[in-house]
């Protein structure tokens, strides 16, 4: 185990999958010599060269076509898009080609590309660069979509999704990308499979990204109130790992679902949905959505911290369930 940051774990994980294995490419704008905007791809042109780590136009569609292309003659490229807000120009690419070519050409082909991307808020970085957008890409079959917490599952989770046969979305939350954690470089972390942070008996938070932390924090202040809260960090969105949620559940019979993400038509919709057709009976209250309101992103450093999901939310939601 090594400390790291959540960026240089990021690193790591690119580094080690292109040491072992020479298919792997990185693609995006000022990520070669520049080391991209978070430095996340540092000194990565320096050891693998400009055949492998490739700065690309500012074309997020053309850059993503490209991948696709790639992919399906025999490389494994991995698409940095500078921030989640831009994936708004390669959806075609993503949704129309990547996610549907193995349906498609019946098996004979598949697209193993990974599309890395920064989402998020709590930077004042205005509406068009703090957006999560993660459930417009869960939608889609033929996508995976991943979303880690922490530097080890940063690590763990690239190395699966650089491994698998299918294209991934790896979203990243900017303003985590200073955190420091332990992380086993040992190992992958399998894709599907959420991880429990905190046993308790009261009531299950369901989660991922950086609202884990702060689920967390919440957590730490209930149990001073003598309510014992079960955190879930989901770590992939799709596929979602329904068996933890739903065990979960069983134990406290109550679940609250937490995202930075806009409230409405979002991830926690689905995941309640899923409680009311499969784990209804074991319900003893409602099932309690936090997330952010249905409007974009403030500027002002005052409005983006109304907007933004903190400890007092989740634990009002968690009271509320209780009640």
């Amino acid at each position: 185990m090594t400390e790291m940051k959540f960026t240089q774990a990021v690193n790591q994980a690119l580094r080690d999958a292109m040491t072992e294995d020479a298919s792997v490419m990185l693609l995006g704008e000022d990520i070669a010599a520049a080391g991209g905007s978070f430095k996340a791809t540092r000194d990565l042109l320096g050891e693998f060269g400009a055949a492998r780590v490739r700065d690309t136009p500012i074309s997020e569609a053309s850059l993503a076509s490209l991948a696709v292309g790639a992919a399906m003659t025999g490389t494994k490229p991995v698409v940095e898009i500078m921030f989640m807000d831009f994936i708004t120009l390669s959806m075609d690419a993503l949704v129309n080609q990547a996610a549907k070519a193995r349906f498609m050409f019946g098996g004979r082909t598949s697209v193993p590309m990974v599309l890395r991307t920064p989402h998020g808020g709590g930077l004042s970085a205005g509406p068009q660069h703090s957006q999560c957008l993660e459930a417009w890409l869960a939608h889609i079959p033929g996508l995976k979509v991943v979303c880690p917490a922490t530097p080890n599952d940063a690590y763990g989770l690239l190395r699966s999704a650089i491994n698998d046969p299918d294209p991934v979305v790896f979203i990243e939350h900017k303003a985590m990308y200073g955190r420091k954690g332990q992380v086993d470089t040992a190992q992958a972390i399998p894709l599907g499979k959420a991880n429990v942070l905190r046993q308790g008996s009261d009531v299950t938070i369901v989660t991922y990204g950086s609202t884990v932390h702060t689920c967390l924090q919440a957590a730490a202040k209930l149990a001073e109130e003598g309510v014992d809260a079960e955190i879930i960090d989901l770590r992939t969105l799709q596929p979602w790992d329904t068996e933890t949620v739903l065990a979960s559940l069983r134990r406290t019979h109550r679940v609250v679902i937490v995202h930075e993400a806009v409230q409405s038509f979002g991830v926690g919709a689905e995941i309640a949905a899923h409680i009311a057709d499969e784990g209804f009976d074991e319900l003893d209250g409602p099932v309690v959505r936090v997330g952010a309101p249905f409007m974009p992103v403030p500027f002002a450093r005052s409005l983006e911290a109304q907007y933004m999901v903190n400890v007092d939310r989740v634990c009002a939601a968690v009271k509320k369930v209780m009640a």
